[in-house]
């Protein structure tokens, strides 16, 4: 089931992502284009944050997996974890940054 659903959102995800795009050529006059702009922004940062969650849960889950097969490599494991974290939030704030870019 979750790889069905994986797969609807990845296929039905860049029909929303393109209507936003092409909001400004069937815009008629600046309000709309602003309201299209918001939209994106929304957007964006809603995908990125889905997108980060799902990787931070996983990444969550596989180090607590290894730790608990070997309670001795939990300071190796514990340190790529928490970059690995860092990394999935940085690509999360970067789509922050660009829906604040986008924003008039």
């Amino acid at each position: 089931m979750n790889k069905k659903v994986l797969r609807t959102v990845g296929l039905l995800a860049p029909f929303f992502v393109s209507a936003t795009a092409f909001a400004q050529g069937a815009a008629s006059n600046a309000s709309d284009v602003d309201a299209a702009r918001a939209w994106a922004a929304g957007l964006a940062i809603g995908i990125a944050a889905f997108g980060g969650a799902l990787g931070q849960g996983k990444a969550a889950a596989a180090a607590l997996e290894g730790i608990a097969r070997n309670p001795n490599a939990s300071d190796r494991i514990f340190t790529p974890f928490i970059l690995g974290l860092a990394l999935i939030e940085s690509l999360v704030i970067y789509a922050l940054v660009i829906a604040f870019m986008v924003q008039p």
